[in-house]
């Protein structure tokens, strides 16, 4: 299992988008906390994104992840950097 930094983009258009399906969308991140798939997530202060930490099996199992994302089926995320990710220090490093 690899450790993978998600960082999402949002448009600030897009904020009516995401106030209405946050519900869902941390709905989502819950069960995902449950399942050990996600480690941590949170928004920017700034609101321009959000900043998550995944495990998957690799690229393919985090693409197929992330378009479970209810965000991500209504269009409110406009951009997405993933990188895959070693923990060397600190709380996550126990895990790779």
């Amino acid at each position: 299992m690899s450790i993978f930094a998600v960082e999402y983009v949002y448009d600030a258009d897009s904020a009516p988008l995401r106030d209405e399906h946050r519900p869902t969308h941390r709905d989502w991140l819950a069960g995902l906390v449950e399942q050990g798939r996600l480690l941590a997530s949170g928004p920017f202060t700034d609101g321009a994104g959000a900043l998550l930490i995944f495990t998957a099996e690799d690229d393919v199992d985090l693409s197929n992840l992330l378009m479970q994302d209810p965000f991500a089926a209504v269009g409110a995320i406009s951009g997405m950097k993933t990188t895959e990710w070693t923990p060397v220090i600190g709380a996550f490093a126990d895990l790779v």
